[in-house]
């Protein structure tokens, strides 16, 4: 009985080691620095950099609350605005790109208002990179946020209420400490899904050298013009998302 699933769970791990293996074959080793210090390459590592913090911020800022909301509270919908908040999880990135088209272009109900009123355009931008990543972001967020709130003994807040603790004093010597690694878990993974996405960023911003152009649109650029750069950028990219899935491992194992 074990020697079959164990011959399964061998060609299962094969299946995504393969792939990973084939790209370190073609690593050019000898000209790896100087592949990432180009100038697309270095364009590409600063913006990602500062698209992903930026994301990663706006997921902290709207998701904590949109979390505390789903986690304790209960009103009709519940189900209906979890299941919106979590979309972007399974939709396709680029049909996110062009929900995002249709809301925050130029000509969208919610962009052109921006534009006439404040002479704001998010498309084509690196704030609209940001948006774009924050967009597939913040369910990862929402998500370990949540389970955080969730796992939370309420008895431990209700009893600093009865010791006369305020709301302000209770969140914040109680209930942000025991969902601290929770929130920190969905960060880091906000910030981990931000930094490789591609298809809501190349629809919606484009792929624009030194302004939208992030690792993953710079690896595609690259990769037929400049095939070593691109695989050492995603190298870079392979390791980053390594390193965050071996880290938080504790975070999701049972």
């Amino acid at each position: 009985m074990n020697r079959p699933a164990v011959a399964l769970a061998s060609a299962a791990a094969l299946f995504f080691v393969l792939p990973l293996a084939g790209l370190l074959g073609r690593v050019s080793w000898g000209t790896l620095g100087a592949d990432l210090s180009s100038g697309a390459a270095r364009d590409g590592l600063w913006l990602s950099l500062v698209c992903s913090v930026g994301a990663t911020v706006l997921s902290v800022i709207g998701g904590l609350p949109l979390a505390w909301v789903l986690a304790r509270m209960r009103f009709p919908g519940r189900s209906l605005l979890r299941g919106l908040a979590l979309l972007p999880l399974v939709l396709p990135p680029v049909v996110g790109g062009v929900a995002l088209l249709s809301a925050f272009a130029r000509r969208g109900f919610v962009g052109a208002r921006l534009y006439e009123w404040f002479g704001v355009q998010l498309t084509f931008t690196t704030a609209g990179a940001m948006l774009a990543e924050t967009f597939v972001a913040m369910p990862f967020f929402v998500l370990a946020a949540e389970a955080g709130f969730r796992s939370i003994d309420t008895r431990y807040e209700d009893a600093a209420v009865s010791l006369g603790a305020r709301p302000f004093t209770v969140v914040r010597r109680v209930t942000f400490p025991m969902v601290a690694p929770s929130l920190a878990a969905g960060a880091v993974l906000a910030w981990a899904r931000a930094l490789g996405e591609f298809g809501a960023t190349i629809t919606f911003a484009g792929n624009i050298a030194g302004r939208t152009q992030t690792l993953p649109l710079a690896v595609y650029l690259q990769l037929e013009s400049h095939p070593d750069v691109a695989i050492a950028l995603s190298l870079v990219l392979v390791v980053v998302s390594l390193g965050v899935i071996v880290a938080m491992r504790d975070r999701w194992a049972v």
